[in-house]
């Protein structure tokens, strides 16, 4: 399987100097669930998270990190089943 979904957030800051640019991370998963799960993670540590799916997937989905927390509980958008494992 291809990964589909990345998930990006800040680096924390080590030093007090201050510096221009927040630097950041992205990593990638083959599932949205996985990039949620990761994205939770990282969001409870008090970072800023943004995520979506990679170029060329489609649907494209992008989530900036001012709905991040809609992401968290909505349903999965691309790895849709019911609890009983059937497509929906």
């Amino acid at each position: 399987m291809t990964c589909v979904w990345y998930v990006t957030f800040e680096v924390p800051r080590s030093g007090t100097l201050l510096q221009r640019r927040n630097p950041r991370l992205s990593k990638i998963f083959e599932t949205e669930a996985e990039a949620k799960a990761f994205a939770r993670r990282k969001f409870d540590a008090g970072l800023i998270v943004t995520a979506g799916t990679i170029n060329p997937y489609r649907p494209r989905v992008a989530i900036p990190s001012e709905k991040i927390l809609a992401w968290f509980e909505a349903r999965d958008t691309v790895d849709q089943s019911d609890e009983n494992g059937s497509p929906t």
